[in-house]
């Protein structure tokens, strides 16, 4: 058994990452192997729509032809038997480095016929692990729902099931009077922080035992 992660913060130690770390753990004390992927530290643009992947005989039909950094990562998606991805939601959205590794990992697995099939080689968990600064009121407010569902609806189609695991209102800086942030009831954070998002690491770990243990 084998769980990727896939962390879209450019942060390595910070409440993304943490959270991902939590669930290859639980995973791992199933026995499972893991490995944490920064894809900070890769080098790869988005999806430049040259279509190799939908090109009929095409030799990378179904495969994504740029040599980058992203081409061993689909390899090992490909040997995985589960993957997790993670990132901080940043102005309503995931990371400009997430993005672009979603686009490119799901699109060159969407077959465009009718209906639509996934041309992944077999069936896989999914999970992905959102951290956000925002109230989880604010998340209909602003939308970042519907981002999610629709994240949800790619790697489900994709790889066949998908969840997702939301921390909200995190603690965002180590020192909050270093910055300007008066919006923000530090001390509030700080409770929530020491609170809350030991919940949230359990419910990652969860998800990470759950992976190593059930196969769709």
């Amino acid at each position: 058994m084998k769980v990727l992660a896939f962390n879209g913060s450019p942060r390595k130690t910070w409440n993304t990452a943490t959270l991902l770390n939590k669930a290859l753990e639980g995973a791992a004390s199933q026995g499972a192997e893991t490995e944490l992927i920064h894809l900070y530290d890769l080098n790869y643009k988005g999806c430049i729509s040259c279509f190799a992947c939908k090109t009929k005989g095409g030799k990378s039909y179904g495969k994504c032809p740029i040599q980058d950094d992203l081409a061993p990562i689909f390899k090992k998606v490909e040997e995985a038997d589960a993957i997790i991805l993670g990132s901080p939601i940043f102005f309503g959205r995931v990371t400009g480095e997430m993005a672009s590794f979603m686009d490119r990992l799901v699109f060159q697995y969407h077959e465009y016929s009718n209906p639509p099939r996934s041309l992944f080689p077999k069936k896989i968990n999914t999970g992905f692990i959102y951290t956000m600064n925002v109230t989880e009121e604010m998340v209909k407010t602003f939308g970042i729902d519907k981002h999610i569902e629709f994240n949800e609806f790619l790697m489900r189609t994709a790889f066949g099931a998908s969840e997702s695991l939301l921390s909200f209102d995190t603690y965002q800086f180590d020192d909050y009077s270093k910055v300007v942030a008066t919006v923000f009831d530090a001390e509030a954070k700080a409770k929530r922080r020491t609170e809350v998002f030991p919940v949230d690491c359990q419910k990652a770990f969860d998800m990470g035992v759950r992976f190593a243990t059930e196969v769709i």
